[in-house]
């Protein structure tokens, strides 16, 4: 008797099949329809427009079987509360900036934005050709997320403020928007930081509840209308080299989808990270025109300013490295880094450099 058949007629082998059977995953069947909330409010220049990039992609590659319905800030939950209904299985993903999350785990900063932290290449260079990738989703795995970078909006302006920053003394007493590890490592400059949902900083900014505010770059800036209110900007910041937004979904939807659903998501994610990219740097450099045009003033912060957020930035890194995710987050990005920018500086950084003072 060849092994086939006896594999067909003996006990063994009926156990053998019906464990093989019980063994496979059970997928949902069907169409399905996706309810992803954002933090973003629906038009939002290059965050909204990064959101709906991933919906209308995960819509088109699956060929009908999911549908993505699309939540703006507050339509469903508000803009802060996205992580909570993602990992309760109100809304089945989310996409926002991971920093906004820190109060659940400061590791989460790591996948937005750190303070003298990575660009969007040193960014993408770590995230799918070092630990990024397998770090998010070990991270994901306590909040029962399953979650990809998806967006990112470059380096951010230092921001829009009341006054010029001529010191690190000016930051004393400062009402100022920042999200993230830079807002921390900013109120130890002495500023009150706040955490506002992109929707609500304009408002913010025109009723005075804060002095200055950053946001992103020139281009969705000047959308949001902060050069009604002031005309102080400040065009590069410590706070976000390059930062990233995401997509997360319910990790129990997750694994309910087909291996070939779960790839669309991750790839959809990762067409949106660099279509984002590029249109926000797209669109910057004809905003900063414009803004300069209608009487922005456009400024760099003082060394003394960099130096002492250099200082305040590792302060507020150093106070989590008790925890061992983070610190194993930290040390993977700085290692990272450390290897992409010796070539980068090296080879484009010269570049840019000579590009600029042979043709002007």
């Amino acid at each position: 008797m060849d092994r086939r058949s006896f594999l067909k007629t003996s006990a063994l082998g009926g156990t053998a099949a019906a464990a093989t059977t019980l063994a496979a995953p059970a997928y949902a069947t069907g169409k399905r329809t996706l309810t992803m909330v954002t933090a973003w409010g629906r038009g939002l220049a290059g965050v909204f427009d990064a959101a709906q990039y991933a919906a209308d992609s995960i819509n088109a590659m699956s060929d009908g079987e999911l549908t993505v319905d699309i939540k703006a800030a507050g339509e469903l939950v508000g803009a802060l509360e996205v992580f909570d209904a993602v990992t309760a299985g109100q809304a089945d993903m989310y996409h926002a900036a991971d920093y906004y999350f820190v109060n659940q785990h400061p590791g989460y900063a790591y996948f937005t934005a750190v303070p003298f932290g990575m660009t969007a290449q040193e960014l993408v260079n770590w995230y799918y050709h070092g630990e990024g990738m397998a770090l998010h989703d070990e991270l994901g795995e306590i909040f029962g997320l399953k979650s990809f970078i998806a967006g990112n909006t470059g380096a951010q302006a230092g921001g829009w403020f009341s006054k010029e920053i001529n010191g690190p003394e000016d930051f004393q007493g400062l009402k100022f928007r920042m999200p993230g590890l830079g807002g921390k490592a900013l109120g130890k400059l002495g500023a009150s930081v706040a955490t506002i949902a992109g929707s609500e900083v304009y408002q913010a900014l025109a009723s005075g509840a804060i002095d200055g505010t950053e946001w992103i770059g020139p281009w969705a800036d000047e959308k949001a209308g902060f050069q009604e209110i002031t005309k102080f900007y400040y065009t590069a910041g410590f706070h976000e080299p390059g930062a990233a937004l995401s997509l997360a979904t319910n990790r129990e939807v997750f694994d309910s989808l087909t291996p070939a659903q779960q790839k669309i998501i991750e790839m959809a994610s990762a067409a949106t990270h660099q279509w984002n990219l590029a249109q926000f740097l797209n669109n910057n450099g004809a905003a900063l025109q414009r803004l300069q045009a209608g009487g922005v003033k456009t400024l760099e912060f003082p060394d003394s300013v960099w130096d002492a957020m250099g200082v305040a930035a590792k302060e507020t890194m150093d106070e989590f490295m008790d925890d061992e995710l983070f610190a194993k987050i930290r040390a993977s990005v700085e290692e990272s880094m450390a290897a992409s920018s010796g070539w980068l500086v090296k080879s484009e950084g010269v570049y840019r450099a000579q590009r600029d003072r042979v043709m002007g």
